[in-house]
């Protein structure tokens, strides 16, 4: 690593922030801070919501898969798909029909305010959880090139580093701006995997892919393993992975606000859909950077290289296998995908603050003036949150994007069991509802310390917590409900009028 590469970096993030706050537009009032107007591309919005879901986690995390194992994270993507789908027709219009800025307005509608805002908290838990995972993902290669250069920091400074350039166009910006930068963010995290596939097969050769072919690494589909706990094999990826994304893509405030930003319902679907087919392509190339990684190194165990963690490979080649300025450039990717779920994280988490969360205690309505203020506060407060999770799981030695996913898993069980026991039950209460919700989350908490911190078995896969979650929340939902009386008829075609 040089000095040019470290400039190449200082040059990104000083022009990261610089394009989101020339392309951000004025901010007047909620609907043009959090939803952009509704006048963005459905193409752009279908990018940012890729860029969004991928954060460093994929650049750094996925090669390892491929380079410990094989090409079959590629299930969970096909999963994905489906997932989205359902999302596109189910469940965009009910949100768009209704003229909502959070996913949980629906929530309030349904079944009232206490669910709206429990909903709404459980979504900031998670998201500050399961990003401040990201934020470290970030930082480990960008601590890996200040020690090449003998600049010897921490973990925690250089997540605050981030975190602060990330703050500036996001308080200023908005969505609007979060968009945009995400759009650029995901070409040059996307050039620099294809960009390293093309160095290494330089230096290597094209038998690389031969290679792997002999040695099975290009196996997609896995049948065998226990359907329950066998996270890698095809029935809870493909499966899970439909049900995963529906909760991700459904519930979760993060890419909803991106859809809700579209012109109209139609452009929302195609950009949804859309991302489900980038998002697949994306796992490809990154899987592929993996195999040519393990050729690279002659099939060397992370270990062996002298590595503490496994999902340094990639960064370790960034800086020895690379020419000086083009180290930097695919660093500034990676640091690319993380910023863009951070300032993506920000925006969605100031929404459902102002929204789900202070509006919902206030005695009188809140004023767009007000609501922006508020909205810009809570940018900056979650950012500087994100710091706390960052620095307490730079100690966890697994794979991030499990422990991420895992994380993000123990909510979205009960986030999408809300909407569908919403749904398919007529007769349930917000006190039926927020009692089933709890106890959902709390049954996916129970398995994840349990097989992480307990037994360090795993019981049941992490792409099942969604769908143990829906299951729970409709089961003890509908069981608490039967303490009422049907409703009648006409009173219940009222209610989903009111919800479109």
């Amino acid at each position: 690593m040089q000095i040019i590469d470290l400039l190449v970096i200082v040059v990104y993030l000083v022009a990261t922030a610089w394009l989101g706050l020339k392309l951000s537009g004025r901010q007047t009032g909620l609907k043009d801070y959090f939803l952009g107007g509704r006048e963005l591309p459905w193409w752009a919005v279908c990018l940012s919501v890729v860029a969004t879901e991928t954060s460093a986690l994929t650049v750094i995390g996925i090669p390892v898969m491929s380079y410990l194992g094989d090409i079959s994270y590629l299930q969970l993507a096909l999963g994905y798909i489906v997932g989205r789908v359902l999302v596109a027709f189910f469940m965009l219009p009910r949100y768009y029909d209704g003229e909502m800025i959070t996913a949980y307005a629906y929530l309030g509608k349904r079944f009232g305010q206490s669910t709206q805002t429990t909903a709404g908290i459980t979504f900031l838990f998670t998201r500050l959880l399961a990003d401040g995972i990201r934020v470290l993902a970030a930082a480990i290669p960008l601590k890996v090139i200040l020690d090449g250069l003998g600049i010897h920091t921490n973990y925690f400074v250089i997540i605050v580093v981030l975190s602060l350039v990330t703050i500036v166009y996001t308080f200023i910006g908005g969505i609007k701006a979060v968009v945009w930068v995400d759009v650029a963010q995901m070409f040059l995290y996307v050039f620099g995997g294809i960009l390293a596939i093309i160095v290494i097969t330089a230096g290597v050769g094209g038998g690389w892919f031969a290679e792997a072919a002999a040695a099975g690494k290009l196996q997609m589909f896995v049948f065998e393993g226990n359907p329950i706990n066998a996270a890698g094999s095809f029935i809870p990826s493909f499966v899970g992975g439909a049900v995963f994304a529906m909760a991700s893509h459904g519930a979760d405030q993060i890419i909803v606000q991106r859809l809700l930003a579209c012109r109209t319902k139609v452009d929302a679907q195609k950009a949804l859909i859309w991302s489900g087919i980038v998002v697949f392509v994306q796992f490809a190339i990154f899987l592929a950077v993996g195999l040519a990684l393990w050729a690279y190194y002659d099939q060397a165990l992370p270990a062996d290289l002298g590595l503490t963690r496994d999902d340094e490979i990639f960064p370790l080649f960034i800086i020895e296998g690379l020419p000086p300025g083009i180290s930097g450039l695919l660093l500034a990717g990676i640091l690319a995908a993380a910023m863009s779920t951070l300032s993506s994280s920000l925006s969605a988490l100031s929404s459902s603050t102002v929204n789900d969360v202070w509006a919902r205690f206030r005695r009188t309505p809140l004023t767009d003036a007000e609501g922006l203020r508020v909205g810009r506060w809570a940018t900056i407060a979650w950012g500087v949150a994100f710091i706390l999770p960052a620095t307490v799981f730079e100690s966890d030695s697994g794979n991030i994007v499990i422990l991420a996913l895992g994380i993000a898993g123990i909510t979205y069980g009960g986030l999408l069991g809300a909407f569908v026991f919403g749904m398919v039950n007529k007769r349930a209460t917000a006190v039926d509802a927020n009692i089933a919700f709890t106890l959902a989350i709390a049954v996916n908490a129970f398995f994840f310390v349990m097989e992480k911190y307990v037994t360090g078995e795993v019981w049941v896969a992490w792409q099942w917590y969604p769908l143990l979650g829906v299951l729970v929340m409709v089961s003890v939902g509908g069981l608490l409900s039967l303490r009422h009386p049907a409703p009648p008829v006409a009173a219940v075609a009222e209610a989903e009028g009111s919800l479109r």
